[in-house]
């Protein structure tokens, strides 16, 4: 993976993520708008789904690659996309055989 396009994706992620908490009033504002109204619970539902199937892939590649995957899984799932992509940046580049 592109380790300057994570990190550039994660430094906006950060940013945009700082706002909103700032623009709701904080995390628990924030959570209160992902269980307002179906529409909400459909997003909230596909950001669920979405971070099930990274851990997926986070434990088949943190197997293969021998890294600690427990530790990565708890990050992820009280951060959000921040635990993934620095899973990702963190990696270690492959050497081709």
């Amino acid at each position: 993976m592109n380790k300057a396009l994570l990190i550039f994706v994660l430094v906006v992620f950060a940013a945009l993520t700082g706002y909103t908490l700032m623009h709701y009033g904080g995390l628990f504002a924030w959570l209160a708008f992902y269980t307002r109204d179906p529409a909400s619970w459909q997003i909230f539902a596909d950001l669920v789904i979405t971070m099930c199937l990274l851990l997926v892939f986070m434990r088949r590649d943190a197997q293969a690659n021998g890294r600690p995957f427990v530790p990565w899984a708890v990050f992820s799932l009280a951060v959000g996309s921040f635990g993934p992509l620095l899973y990702f940046i963190t990696a270690k580049k492959r050497v081709a055989e």
